[in-house]
Order: C-alpha cells, then structure tokens, then sequence
C-alpha cells in the first residue's frame, strides 16, 4: 500500500498538520475509515435490497432501431456505450439503478431518451424529475420534438401547470394514458399515482433535498433508475463504485462542438463593447458574470451606455426562487440579449444560443469554478468566446496568474476530466456518496480518501487487503537518504510523484520499472536514488518477515530475525545462500534468534544491494 499521497482538497483549504511521533494522523484516519465503512455498509445494503427483487425484463422491439435511427447526430462511442449498457439493464430481471455521468451537451438526453422509448414500447410509464422549472420545460420541449413521429402522451407538471391540467395529468398518470411525465419535486407529492411505472429518470439529484431524496429512494425498491449527472467523476472514484453502482460515462464531445475561445485580459471596456456587438451580429446572447449584488444595478448601467440598444435583464441570489426562474425562462426564450449576473449560472441549464461569457473579477474565483461558468457557453456548433478579466489596478498573486492562465490552457473539450483531481472531484465524491463526503476529503486530501473507498470496497466483497501499518513513529529500519536533489527534478508536484513511485516497489521488477521510468523521464539516476528505491523493497521484506531490530552503522548491519522466523529458517543451507550471495555475510544465534550480519570494506558499495536479494530467499524458504 502506497503511504505518500499529495495533498489536494477544495480550493483554498488550508490542511491541519499532525506532530510526528503524535497518535492524531493515526487517529484520523482510523475515524475516517469507520464512516467509510457505515457508508459502504449502508449503500451495500440497499444494492442487495434491489438484486432480490425480481422485475420484468423488457422485451426488445424493431420499433427501437427506427427510433434510434431518427437521431439527427451521429453518436459517440460513449453514447453508444451507454445504450448499450442501459438496453441490458432493461433486458434483465434485476430493476436497473445505473448513473450516467457527463458534461452538459456530451449527450446524455439521447441516451435518456432511448431508455424511455424502450420502456414506453413495453406498456410502462416513464417519470422525469428535474430539479428546476425551466429545465422540466425544457427537457419536455426536447421529448415532444424527438418523440413527435410516435402516438406517445406526454405531459409536464410544474409550478407553471394550471389547476385544470394538473388534474388532468393527475388523473392520466393514474389511469395510465399518460406514457411520459416531466416535473420538479411536485412528481414526488402524495397525489402523483402510476398505473405501471417502468422508469424513474432523476436529473441532478444531488439538488433535491434531503426529504424529496427519501421519496426518491422509496421509487428505487422496485422501479428502474436511471440518474444523470454532469459532475465529473475521476477514474479512481469509477474503480472505487463500479463494484456497487453502475456507472455509464460519457466524456467524448459531440462531433460538431469546438473548444471556448478563452482570453485572460485586464478589464477593458472597448473589448467589452466589442465582444457584445460581435455576439449581437450572429443574433446569440450573452451572459455577463458581476458577483457583486450591491453594485450589479450600477454595472447594468455601465453596459446599457455601452450598447444602448442591448435589452439587459439581472439574475442573483438574492432574488427568489421563483423570480430567478422567471428571469432564466424570460432569458431562455430570447427576450433578452444579455445576462448580467453572479454565479448562480454555475450549474443549471443549456441555452444553447448563448455563446460569449465576460467574466469580471475572474483572479477572484477558483479553479474549477472558472472551469464550470466557463462551460455556461459552447454548447451548440458555434465557436464560443470567454473572457476572463481582472482588475488592471490589482497586482495579481502567483496563484491567481497561475489559476487563470491554467483555465486558458484547459481549452479542450471534457479537459473537466483533467481538473477532475481538485474540487471537482471532491463534489463528485459529495454528489455520489452524500454531501457530507466533501469535508471528509478536506481532512486527508482527495487521493487517499479514494483509495479509502476502493478498499473498503474490496473489503466489502470479500477481497484481501492489507492492513496498513498504524507506526505512530514513522521511523525506518534502514536510515538511507531519501532526498531528491534539485538538480535532478525541482518541481515539487514531480518529486511527490517520485517518492509515491518508489513508495510502491516490492519486488525487482518493480524496482526497475521505477529506475527505467526515472531514467527515460530526467536521465540516469544517482546512487543515493537507487539506494532509496532498495530500502523501499528492503521495507516491505521486512514487514513480510516480521522483523522489527535493525542495528546499522555506516557500512555494517544486523538483522535479528524473530523467533518463530528462525526457527522455520535452515541453518545450514541458508548460511550457504548468504556465503554465495556475499562472503563476508555472518550468522549468530542468540536466544535461539538468528542474527545475519554484514560488514562491507569498500565505502562505494551499499549492504541493501546484498541484503534484499538474501531477505528474497529468506521469504522463498519460508513460503515452502
């Protein structure tokens, strides 16, 4: 098991360092690892639950290939897969309960509306949750245009619906005349009754609340579902849950979408100008990023003097639900030309005819938070234009220069992915395991907190793993130099990467991958390098052996093998083995505990080289 993991946590997180030789770290992580398990257990638990109970496969009809094929876009490789892996859930007996996770625009609807089709072509209901009105109005949009060649009843419930046609959608879902609904949480009230639900597609989940999420999980017993989701999801959090969710990724962009043109400049009122007069020739919109409240109606007017004939409207968190909604469905439907706003646009919905985002103040966010207002624009198959300004008063810190030029240099679509390891994949970790998740990661950095849960996965199903050794005092048998000279790398991210890579040797194949790696990466590696990576497997012989008494001295040791290890260990033969490996090895006995010495005459030389290799045959013997 690797012990060195570089720390990441949410931007801007500042981790509480622990003493050596203190019980704290140990303690942390013995505390981090029991909630782990109570989440695991839980999750586990309710994945069982859900393999009893036997549903009804779904047959497969002609009619899903002709829908399939009236898909105005040729489908990624991921879609294709996600199909493919959604028809087989559908086609079992056991109720699907799979996660489709991908960047808004990589074409999870398609996927979706697939699934819907099937279950619709089998006699069932189809159950769309979304967490706002204005996605629920336009999902619905989506459905009716895809679905307009087949007699399907579609309906959508949600704050706008009239009295008279809730009633009516109410009665049809009971009475089953309605194939397919859309709706927010209002879906989740007592009075919403299915004649024969087959389906429950929930958008986002991770926005409903805690009381709508129970709702949800009580629809989850018996009924297939299907969870979208556009929060990235790192490799090492997929191999941790694939053994417990079913996950469906989509990271491939669309065929005709193009990277956001992205600019870090200082504020400069003709580029703005400019930049809004650009979008208006193409008829598309703008949205315009201010996360100042106080000052947001000052600033609208600034812009209104910039381009008198813009049509502006305002959105923020200070407005209500139900007033922000209005906004967003009025800037929807093009009755405005610009957005100026906070970062209430950072998730939400697609408005695809939106393509130039201004960002003011950008040194000011992090990050993943300028990946993720960035990915507002570039959604359709028009170049899309950011710029990220900040204030040309303001003297900009290493780290805000870095942030923004990073964001600049992360142009490539689904480069989410690369981010993926920062906050991102914290709130993915929230997202898919509880919000609580978030600040346990905080606690000892995202990489750990991964392979945490991979192996109480492993752990849950019956696997091996080993114990990691809970050694408060973090001191080595073997003392060799373990520095990583400046002069051979100086990046501090590579030298963190280099430990975790010797960290991980345990056999000479190993050692010389690593060695093979260094070299071909920063050339040929010193003696005090190569040194280090044989104390490493040395280490772990150790800890296989038991052994626990080391005396060193510039070029002699000794090692004292403990008693039930000597006593499986072949004097004779073994003293022969050493004699070969090197002649100046010595065996001593006390206590009925065999003591292996070694003194070397020349300074060049390293005992490790003659010690691990003897220590190998020392393991062989005892496994025969």
């Amino acid at each position: 098991i690797s012990t060195i993991f570089k720390y990441a946590g949410k931007e801007g997180s500042v981790p509480r360092l622990d003493r050596f030789n203190s019980t704290s770290w140990v303690k942390k992580k013995r505390e981090l690892r029991s909630k782990i398990k109570d989440i695991s257990e839980e999750l586990i638990k309710l994945y069982a639950s859900r393999n009893s109970v036997k549903g009804t496969p779904f047959k497969a009809y002609a009619e899903e290939a002709v829908f399939g094929s009236e898909f105005i876009y040729d489908e990624t490789v991921d879609q294709l897969k996600a199909i493919e892996d959604i028809d087989k859930d559908l086609t079992s007996d056991v109720p699907m309960d799979r996660l489709l996770c991908g960047d808004v625009g990589f074409g999870k609807t398609e996927v979706a509306f697939r699934a819907m089709f099937k279950t619709i072509v089998n006699n069932k209901q189809v159950f769309y949750l979304c967490p706002t009105t204005i996605l629920s109005k336009q999902q619905y949009e989506n459905a009716v245009e895809r679905f307009k060649n087949y007699p399907i009843e579609i309906a959508l419930l949600n704050r706008f619906t009239t009295a008279k046609e809730t009633k009516r959608i109410l009665e049809g879902l009971e009475k089953g005349t309605i194939d397919l609904v859309f709706g927010t949480h209002r879906l989740l009230s007592n009075d919403v009754k299915f004649s024969k639900l087959g389906l429950l597609i929930v958008d986002e989940e991770q926005r409903f609340g805690v009381t709508h999420k129970e709702k949800i999980k009580e629809y989850k017993n018996d009924v297939n579902v299907l969870t979208l989701s556009a929060t990235p999801i790192p490799r090492t959090l997929k191999m941790a849950l694939s053994g417990l969710r079913d996950l469906s990724i989509i990271d491939t962009p669309p065929i005709n979408r193009y990277p956001v043109q992205t600019y870090v400049i200082q504020e400069n009122d003709l580029i703005v100008k400019d930049a809004i007069y650009k979008e208006l020739a193409r008829d598309g919109q703008i949205f315009i990023l201010y996360n100042r409240v106080a000052s947001i109606e000052g600033m609208a007017h600034k812009i209104k003097q910039l381009v008198p004939e813009a049509r502006i409207t305002i959105a923020h968190g200070q407005m209500s639900k139900n007033e922000l909604e209005d906004v967003m469905e009025d800037f929807v439907d093009h009755e405005f030309d610009i957005l100026l706003c906070t970062t209430i646009i950072e998730t939400g919905i697609d408005i695809s005819n939106a393509n130039t985002l201004i960002i003011y103040d950008a040194d000011n966010f992090g990050l993943s938070q300028l990946y993720q207002l960035r990915g507002r624009v570039g959604r359709s198959n028009r170049i899309a234009y950011a710029y990220l300004m900040y204030d040309k008063t303001k003297m900009l810190n290493d780290i805000a220069m870095k942030r923004l030029q990073a964001i600049k240099e992360f142009t490539e679509l689904g480069s989410g992915y690369r981010i993926a390891m920062r906050d991102l994949s914290i709130r993915g970790a929230g997202d898919l395991l509880g919000s609580e998740q978030a600040g346990f990661v905080d606690t000892v950095g995202i990489e750990l907190y991964m392979q945490m849960i991979e192996e109480e996965m492993r752990r849950m199903k019956g696997e091996e793993v080993p114990e990691e050794e809970e050694d408060i005092s973090n001191k080595s048998l073997v003392e060799v130099e373990t520095h990583i000279d400046d002069a051979y790398v100086s990046d501090e991210d590579i030298k963190i990467e280099i430990h975790k890579k010797i960290n991980e040797i345990d056999g000479y194949k190993k050692l010389l991958e690593v060695k093979h790696e260094l070299e071909d990466r920063f050339g040929k590696i010193s003696q005090e390098l190569e040194v280090y990576m044989y104390e490493e497997w040395f280490e772990k012989q150790a800890r296989t052996l038991g052994i626990t008494n080391v005396k060193q001295s510039d070029r002699e040791i000794e090692i004292e093998f403990p008693k039930e290890l000597s006593s499986k260990i072949e004097g004779d033969k073994f003293f022969v083995k050493a004699y070969n490996i090197n002649p100046r090895f010595r065996l001593k006995y006390l206590h009925e505990q065999i003591i292996v010495a070694l003194t070397l005459l020349n300074q060049k030389e390293h005992f490790l080289y003659y010690v691990v290799p003897l220590m190998e045959e020392v393991i062989n013997q005892v496994k025969e």
